[in-house]
């Protein structure tokens, strides 16, 4: 496709559409609306007739580089992005709270290294009786801080034949860590 000056584009990839002021060999120089260039490949731009928003998915495109775009996005989504469910993946995973104020009424003499002991022997010991309850999953709550209780965690989940990564961020936020166990079926 060939630019020249003065051509109305808009980007493929973002809701930016503006005028060409120079074209060179590899880069096409637009200004938006608001004044700003930004250059671009040519293969990210296309010429265009209408305002951005006015296109729509039902109107007849005739760009190929749009249409290709379009096409390619519909294949994307199309494809299953999840494996099925199976019985496990269903059940609710088992959640430990490792906040210090959960596992102890008073933390009066405690220094932060007796704090983080007791919430990993916590951890370890809910982990185990996981393991031994055949439960497959496992959400520790540690909260953000400065990290050291999920280093730590991850630590101890290396001694074990599990499988660990961040828990959900819309149910926990940033402060939790899922854990699958591996577990040989009840034969």
């Amino acid at each position: 496709m060939s630019f020249k000056v003065g051509d109305k584009v808009a980007v493929l990839d973002d809701i930016i559409e503006g005028v060409v002021i120079e074209v060179h060999t590899h880069k096409i120089i637009v200004e938006t609306s608001d004044g700003f260039p930004f250059d671009f490949l040519p293969n990210e731009l296309v010429i265009i007739g209408e305002s951005q928003r006015e296109l729509s998915k039902f109107s007849d495109i005739s760009n190929e580089n749009l249409l290709e775009k379009i096409n390619h996005t519909a294949k994307r989504r199309n494809t299953p992005k999840f494996k099925t469910a199976n019985k496990a993946d269903k059940l609710p995973p088992m959640e430990v709270d490792l906040h210090i104020h959960n596992l102890t009424t008073s933390t009066r003499g405690m220094d932060n290294y007796d704090m983080l002991n007791l919430q990993i022997s916590e951890a370890k010991y809910k982990l185990e009786f996981a393991i031994k309850n055949r439960i497959p999953k496992i959400v520790f709550i540690h909260g953000r801080g400065a990290g050291v209780l999920k280093l730590e965690l991850e630590f101890l989940f290396k001694n074990y034949h599990v499988k660990w990564y961040e828990a959900s961020f819309q149910k926990y936020g940033l402060g939790a860590t899922e854990v699958y166990i591996y577990q040989n079926p009840k034969g």
